[in-house]
């Protein structure tokens, strides 16, 4: 086997283990280790549950005639099985992530680079020094040892190690496209590499950062529900306080275990407990997407945007113009135009005259003569046209103007069909060239704008999920309303600069909209960096990458309506869970509550609808069920609330139903079911 296949062969990535099968005994592990009050912090909700649950332990051991100790130490251990196992399903979101990057970081460990010296020799270094401003050389076979831009060479590159792709890309010095990723492969020839990231500031860098969990901070959504939680943690334990009081007016009592208990299952553990793991497993089906997060807020922020602002060039086309036909002038065969427009095009590198000789490939074989046969002439700023000479006949392709100039004619005496012709691709945003051989005129070849495929339906989904479309280019208006046309989005803003851009985010921002930029070039970085989402294509410039927050390893432009997604299942996963939560504490309340006080007055038997049977099975039957409902939820806290491209309002109106309702339903329902088998099998 040859050195690029070994590579290529070489360079697949490996699946990390993040099945539950082999996630869930570290999980476990993690679960104790997160027992540690200093780790809990970040979870109040969940912290004030291990209190309890030490509280609780410790009243076991202190005799009172109202409690059994068989009951106390059943609620004791539920309230630490209540904690564990909000503390695994954190674990287990952050397994799958800490999966994922010792899988990365395994292709990376003790790589080496050859660096440039000042006297223009390599020295051999390992990969973890390199500083930005390094040069490196990279050959066939070999790891490219960071994040870099190619200065010299031209290779395939084999990205499977961060994409997932295993069909290699070409990339070379100059333009757009000579931005490299560390860890990635080079299948063949070489590159000389300028390194654009200091160690801990690459993709794959971020990449692993991003994926493991632990390392994640808070959204401020996030940040936000904390506070809520907080608040109603607090609003609860002035409920429960007060209750004591009350029933001492009435001349009873209730013992220190039952309110604690019940505090316990009235404070909102449910989305306590899942808040983290939710956050978690958001980030890490984003990154099975390929797009690197720079800061959490950008992910939550496109699940709100309003308005999306895609750059035209290499985001909705592919970048460069192509031939998409060939007209003939009248009295020409087709062959003849076919063959003048190869042999005009052979020697021309650039990436419109390689779509020519592609198409006419593509469309018929042909006699090709050897490059050496052939005398190039190059197209320049002043002649406007480039060609051959061949077995003493000279091929010439241009501007529409500067091939008639060479044949010797006027645009009036232009054939009136293929006038017509010209101005009809003018006139639909194309670019008109002329082929000529010796001195006569033989037709025109259209080169247009390509729309990358399927990108309409994107556009089309976007609309659905209520997010308006604007293409920002900076051709002319006729040409960009007909490329707007073809590609299906709402708007367009033509003849763009960076201060055009600026403006139209800074409009749809001041109106209190959400902005998302799409965009590879260096012109779009201004843009990039105001949007609300700004998301760069991986491959595109280095100062595009640098303003996005978030950055794609695909260059898949439509990614963004994936990454919307994301956005919209962490917020509607957060916003249902929540519902439920809050839904599932007030039922419990008013579940539990007269089933206590009916030990104290029996009259209140008459409020206790779901007849548990003693006030001992009623708070024991909340305990389980509160820490039964949090492991039932882990599966969808992890997968996440499916959003399909609908309105708000419907969203609303969908988690009020099914989570709000469920959320009522759900412990008078669970908690009469557990109270009944514990009282079948004698544990109360």
């Amino acid at each position: 086997m040859n050195a690029p296949m070994q590579a290529l062969k070489g360079s697949a990535k490996q699946q990390p283990k993040t099945s539950f099968a082999a996630l869930w005994k570290p999980a476990l592990r993690q679960a104790f280790v997160k027992l540690d009050p200093r780790q809990l912090v970040r979870s109040p909700v969940i912290l004030v549950v291990e209190l309890t649950a030490v509280l609780t332990t410790v009243l076991c051991w202190i005799p009172n005639p109202a409690v059994s100790t068989g009951l106390a130490v059943q609620i004791a251990l539920w309230l630490w099985f209540t904690v564990l196992f909000a503390n695994f399903a954190e674990a287990l979101a952050e397994g799958r992530g800490k999966a994922r990057a010792d899988s990365l970081r395994a292709g990376s460990q003790g790589l080496t680079a050859r660096r440039r010296t000042a006297s223009g020799q390599f020295e051999t270094v390992p990969a973890a020094g390199l500083r930005r401003g390094d040069v490196v050389r990279v050959e066939a076979g070999e790891l490219i040892p960071g994040d870099g831009e190619v200065i010299e060479g031209i290779a395939a590159v084999n990205e499977a190690a961060i994409t997932g792709e295993s069909a290699p890309v070409i990339r070379e010095s100059g333009g757009d496209r000579c931005a490299v990723t560390g860890n990635t492969r080079i299948v063949s020839d070489w590159l000389l590499v300028r390194i654009t990231a200091n160690p801990g500031e690459s993709t794959l860098d971020r990449m692993i950062a991003l994926v493991e969990g632990a390392k994640r901070q808070k959204t401020p959504n996030e940040v936000a529900l904390d506070i809520l939680l907080i608040g109603l943690t607090l609003i609860f334990l002035l409920v429960v306080a007060t209750l004591q009081p009350f029933a001492r007016f009435a001349g009873g009592d209730l013992p220190l275990v039952y309110l604690v208990a019940l505090l316990v299952t009235l404070i909102p553990t449910t989305i306590g407990g899942l808040l983290s793991a939710i956050g978690i497993a958001g980030m890490d089906r984003l990154v099975r997407l390929n797009v690197i997060a720079k800061s959490g807020r950008a992910v939550e922020a496109a699940g709100d945007v309003h308005v999306l602002l895609l750059d035209k060039t290499g985001t909705i086309t592919f970048g460069n113009r192509r031939c998409s036909a060939m007209i003939k002038a009248p009295g020409v065969a087709g062959k003849e135009l076919s063959d003048a427009a190869l042999l005009a095009s052979l020697a021309d590198e650039t990436p419109e005259g390689k779509s020519i000789v592609d198409y006419l490939r593509a469309l018929h074989a042909m006699q090709e003569p050897a490059r050496d046969e052939i005398t190039s002439i190059p197209f320049t700023a002043e002649t406007r046209l480039s060609g051959t000479d061949w077995a003493g006949r000279s091929y010439r392709k241009g501007a529409v103007d500067a091939v008639l100039a060479w044949v010797g004619i006027t645009r009036q005496e232009v054939p009136a069909p293929l006038a017509r012709e010209i101005e009809k691709i003018a006139q639909s945003g194309g670019t008109p060239l002329l082929v000529a051989a010796d001195g006569k005129l033989l037709g025109a070849i259209h080169l247009k704008d390509v729309v990358k495929p399927g990108i309409r339906d994107r556009f089309a989904e976007l609309r659905q999920m209520g997010i308006r479309t604007v293409m920002v280019t900076g051709d002319n208006p006729l040409t960009a309303a007909a490329i707007a046309a073809e590609a299906g989005v709402d708007d367009v803003i033509a003849e763009a600069t960076p201060e055009k851009k600026l403006a139209r985010i800074r409009q749809e921002q001041g109106e209190g909209k959400m902005v998302a930029m799409c965009g590879d070039g260096a012109n779009d970085a201004p843009a990039l960096a105001q949007a609300d989402v700004g998301l760069a294509m991986n491959d595109g410039t280095q100062a595009a990458r640098e303003a996005a927050n978030l950055v794609d390893l695909d260059s898949d432009p439509t990614k963004l309506l994936d990454v919307v997604q994301v956005g919209k299942e962490l917020l509607v996963t957060r916003g249902a869970l929540t519902t439920f939560s809050v839904a599932n504490d007030v039922a419990k309340y008013f579940a539990i509550l007269p089933a206590l006080f009916a030990g104290i007055h029996p009259q209140l038997g008459v409020l206790n609808v779901m007849q548990l049977a003693s006030p001992q099975s009623a708070i024991l039957s909340a305990i389980v069920f509160n820490a039964l409902i949090i492991i039932g939820l882990i599966p969808l806290a992890l997968r996440g609330v499916r959003v399909q491209a609908t309105d708000a309002a419907h969203l609303l109106r969908r988690n009020l139903l099914i989570y709000g309702l469920g959320g009522i339903v759900a412990p008078f329902v669970g908690i009469k079911v557990i109270d009944v088998l514990l009282n079948a099998v004698g544990l109360v």
